[in-house]
């Protein structure tokens, strides 16, 4: 719903930010990676990447100062029994290419070592997504690259024509879909499936 949000800089605290846009006051929760880069800014003009969590008792926002690591928080918060408050943990604890090179070398020990996160829940997040975050040295492209942008997209849009996601999930990460476009990813999916 909100893709950022873009303002002064009235309040920040380690876990959050209040940015004044146009006269109201969003307060954002945000990981101390966030924290730093805004401290560490010259300017009180300020722009988090949002991510709107909402659940029946509240309506949170958590903000991001690089899309990167919205788009992890976002990848953490789809695993199971990985929530809101344990992904931006992680996200403080490690930077976003630490994260991804700890998943990627299935370093669970490195994972494990944040606060909260036992044995079962980081062989969970390195299992569930090596794949996703992207092989480093290997030969791999780096989560982001072209390709698994489109196959991302290809994820969604597919999952939003009412096909069940773990069905989308193994179709796309066992294909090789290596320079095809969105539209003929959803279009070869939607044969397979």
């Amino acid at each position: 719903m909100y893709e950022y949000i873009k303002g002064e800089l009235v309040s920040l605290e380690p876990t959050q930010a209040v940015i004044d846009c146009g006269g109201v006051g969003y307060l954002l929760e945000i990981t101390l990676n966030t924290y730093e880069a805004l401290r560490r800014a010259e300017s009180r003009e300020t722009k988090l990447y949002a991510h709107l969590v909402v659940r029946e008792d509240a309506h949170q926002l958590f903000g991001f100062a690089e899309m990167a690591e919205r788009e992890m928080f976002r990848i953490l918060i789809d695993v199971n029994g990985v929530g809101n408050q344990t992904a931006r943990m992680m996200l403080s604890s490690l930077t976003v290419d630490e994260l991804r090179n700890a998943i990627a070398a299935q370093d669970v020990k490195k994972v494990q070592r944040v606060k909260g996160i036992g044995a079962k829940t980081a062989q969970r997040i390195v299992l569930e997504l090596a794949d996703k975050v992207g092989a480093v040295g290997a030969g791999a492209k780096p989560a982001g690259s072209a390709d698994t942008q489109a196959r991302d997209e290809a994820m969604t849009a597919l999952t939003m024509l009412g096909f069940a996601k773990p069905a989308v999930e193994k179709l796309l990460m066992n294909g090789d879909w290596t320079g095809m476009t969105v539209e003929d990813i959803i279009k070869e999916g939607l044969r397979k499936l």
